[in-house]
C-alpha cells in the first residue's frame, strides 16, 4: 500500500489517508455563516477522497476576519450550518475540522477578486485592526493598533471559545493558525513585534501568546482529538523568525498537547522574496519533524502523485496539506490512488466512472 493511502491515527481520531485539504479562504461568508457554496467547496473535497478535510481560516472574533466575507466562528449561531457540513463530511468517510485564526494587521481587507488590499468602514471594513505593534504590513495598509496585555487575554479567550464551538460543531480536529502574518505569527516575529513588554523581545516572550492560545484552547478541546498548529516556518527575511525558532517552539508545543505542526512559510512581510518551485517548502517540514520529534504537514506547490508519495516515503512529513491542486481537482485523492496502485474507493453513486 503506498504511504500516501496509508490511514494515520491522531489521538482517537483515524484519517483514512495522509490527504489533507489546505484552509483556503472562500470569502463567501455573510456575517461569518458558512453557506451553500461551504457545503459544495468542503462537501466534495470528502466525496473526492480525501482524508483530512479543514475549514478556512475562521476567525475567532469579527475584528479578526480577513475580509468582510470571511468566515467565522465567533457567534454562537455560527455552529448549526458548520455542523451540517460536518456531518456530510463524516458521512462520506473523512474527518472534519477547522483552522482557528485572527488576521491581526491584515484584517479588513477585500476580496482577492475586488483587489484584495485595506478597505475601509464604507466598504464594510472596521477599525481598528490589531497587532503586537503599530506596525503596517505594506505602506498604504492600515496601521493597526498595539494591543495591551487585556486585549491579548480577550483574544486567547476568544480562541478557547472558538473551539467549544468547533466541539459544539462536531469538528474533530482543530488547528490553531499562527502563519501568513497573521496575528499570532505577527507576535513571534521580531519584524513586526517591537514591543518592550512581556509579548515582546527574547523568543520566550514573542512566543508566549502561541503557548497562551494553545493552552486554552487544550483547556476546552477533548484529549481524545488533535491538536494542529499552521506556523510559517520562515519569514525568509534577515532578522526575522527562522526555522531554527520553528524548531524551538514546535518543542514546547509538542509538551502542551499539540500534535502535529503544518509547516508554511512566509506571509509577514512584503518585501520577502520566496523562491518558489515544487515542494519548496518540505525542507522545513523535514527538519522540523526531525530536530523536534513532532508529525508535520508538508505544503506548497506538491501537485503529483509520486511527488507526494515520496516526501512521505522520506519521511520528510507525515502528511500532504494540499490547497490549489484540490480546487482544481477536487477527486484528485481518487486519481492518485490509481496512479500508485492504491485501491480506488469512490462513493457508490460514482463508482461506474471509476
Amino acid at each position: 500500500m503506498p504511504t500516501l493511502f496509508t490511514p494515520l491515527t491522531l489521538r482517537d481520531i483515524t484519517l483514512r489517508n495522509r490527504i489533507v485539504v489546505s484552509p483556503m479562504c472562500e470569502y463567501s461568508s455573510p456575517n461569518g455563516f458558512a453557506t451553500d457554496w461551504h457545503v459544495v467547496h468542503l462537501g466534495s473535497r470528502a466525496v473526492g477522497g480525501a482524508g483530512l478535510v479543514l475549514t478556512e481560516a475562521t476567525a475567532v472574533t469579527a475584528d479578526g476576519r480577513i475580509s468582510p466575507a470571511d468566515l467565522g466562528i465567533y457567534l454562537d449561531a455560527h455552529v448549526e450550518p458548520l455542523a451540517r457540513i460536518f456531518r456530510f463530511i463524516e458521512e462520506h468517510g473523512a474527518v472534519p475540522g477547522m483552522q482557528l485564526a485572527h488576521a491581526g494587521r491584515k484584517a479588513s481587507t477585500g476580496e482577492p477578486w475586488k483587489g484584495g488590499g485595506p478597505v475601509g468602514i464604507e466598504a464594510g471594513g472596521w477599525s481598528p485592526v490589531w497587532a503586537p505593534s503599530a506596525l503596517p504590513f505594506r505602506e498604504g495598509w492600515h496601521t493597526p493598533r498595539e494591543m495591551a496585555a487585556s486585549e491579548i487575554s480577550d483574544v486567547v479567550s476568544a480562541f478557547a471559545t472558538a473551539a467549544g464551538r468547533l466541539l459544539a460543531a462536531g469538528g474533530k480536529v482543530a488547528e490553531i493558525h499562527a502563519a501568513h502574518g497573521y496575528l499570532l505569527h505577527e507576535f513571534l516575529s521580531p519584524l513586526s513585534n517591537v514591543r518592550k513588554d512581556r509579548y515582546g523581545g527574547t523568543f520566550e516572550n514573542r512566543t508566549r501568546i502561541v503557548r497562551e492560545v494553545v493552552d486554552g484552547v487544550r483547556a476546552v478541546w477533548p484529549e481524545r482529538l488533535p491538536l494542529f498548529v499552521r506556523i510559517s516556518a520562515t519569514d525568509w527575511v534577515d532578522g526575522g523568525w527562522t526555522v531554527e525558532d520553528s524548531v524551538a517552539l514546535a518543542k514546547q508545543l509538542k509538551e502542551r498537547g499539540v500534535d502535529l505542526i503544518d509547516c508554511s512559510t512566509g506571509g509577514n512581510v512584503s518585501h520577502a522574496k520566496i523562491p518558489l518551485g515544487p515542494g519548496y517548502q518540505v525542507p522545513f517540514a523535514d527538519q522540523v519533524r526531525r530536530e523536534a520529534g513532532i508529525l508535520t504537514g508538508a505544503v506548497g506547490l506538491i501537485t503529483e502523485p509520486h511527488q507526494a508519495e515520496e516526501i512521505l516515503q522520506r519521511q520528510q512529513a507525515d502528511v500532504i496539506i494540499m490547497a490549489r491542486e484540490l480546487l482544481r481537482d477536487p477527486y484528485w485523492p481518487l486519481h492518485a490512488a490509481k496512479a500508485l496502485g492504491a485501491p480506488v474507493t469512490p462513493p457508490v453513486q460514482y463508482q461506474r466512472a471509476f
